[in-house]
């Protein structure tokens, strides 16, 4: 099985994302490309450990983060994997692989006042960008769905009546994620100034002023200026991904909850979140219990 059958294998069975899928084709040829030369597509069965020991070694002496050369790693782990499964090596060389461990940060996100700052200022109600990009802003704090749900939304998937989002998340899995009374009333702004723009027929629910399908840099410029007057640090449509889960969870939501409306596969991914608002809640604690203040004697 060569690397073009893995990466089928990938898209087509496993239904990963054509993201995804080039991400670890490029990890595989450089892989590759460091065995042969670039001369031929290496053979996985004459591969050994000291070949990926060296090879990682040259990744960091590049310059590559510790977190690409895991990546990369990884990439030719889960293609080791595939061909053992399939009988055609006993044992792969990536197992016995030591790899450094990247150093653990914490999300960042908005607090609950500066999203409040930004979701209620003033916009002008009448414009469908300034209408069309408050939406945007909003969904992705109320709704805490991913950019690439967000531009794959459909005008069919929203419900304003149940008041209920239908998402196409990561390998092809939907959700349905609820939304509040105030997303609603502008999601209804949104859809009557529509109505009246270029590429109105479309079936995706965000557009450009151009009657154009939405896309991701738009949706990032969006983000960025909304939250320019609240923070100085990241801003991004994941930022407020993070904001939505640790809002949720600051508020009493469940764990389990939350990660169902965030679309992760294990809860393990949703805890860093728990990690957040212990922060938080560390944090408030410095600054309003008395004994905290005092200084040492």
């Amino acid at each position: 099985m060569g690397v073009d059958d893995f990466l089928k294998y990938l898209r087509y069975e496993l239904n990963y994302s054509a993201h995804t899928v080039l991400s670890y084709s490029n990890d595989l040829r450089q892989f590759s490309d460091y065995l042969t030369g670039g001369k031929c597509e290496f053979d996985p069965c004459s591969v050994t450990v000291a070949d990926v020991r060296s090879w990682v070694f040259q990744l960091s002496k590049s310059g590559f983060a510790v977190r690409s050369i895991r990546r990369k790693v990884q990439a030719l782990k889960s293609y080791y994997h595939l061909l053992m499964k399939r009988g055609i090596v006993d044992e792969s060389p990536v197992s016995d692989v030591p790899m450094a461990r990247i150093p653990q940060s914490l999300p960042s996100f908005v607090r609950e006042e500066g999203m409040d700052t930004v979701l209620d200022a003033d916009f002008d109600h009448n414009d469908f960008e300034s209408v069309r990009d408050r939406l945007i802003v909003a969904m992705f704090y109320e709704t805490g769905i991913r950019r690439s749900e967000l531009i794959s939304l459909k005008k069919t998937d929203v419900n304003t009546v149940s008041g209920e989002l239908k998402v196409h998340g990561k390998r092809n899995k939907d959700r349905v994620v609820p939304f509040g009374e105030e997303l609603r009333q502008l999601l209804l702004l949104y859809m009557k100034l529509r109505e009246e723009q270029p590429g109105a027929e479309l079936r995706e629910l965000f557009i450009t002023k151009r009657g154009n399908a939405l896309y991701p840099s738009i949706v990032y410029r969006i983000v960025t200026e909304a939250l320019s007057a609240v923070t100085s640090s990241k801003r991004s449509p994941h930022t407020l991904r993070h904001s939505f889960a640790s809002v949720l969870l600051n508020n009493g939501a469940e764990l389990n909850s939350v990660k169902e409306m965030l679309g992760h596969e294990s809860l393990a991914t949703t805890q860093v979140y728990t990690h957040i608002t212990y922060s938080e809640l560390k944090q408030n604690y410095k600054q309003a219990h008395p004994r905290a203040l005092k200084k040492g004697g």
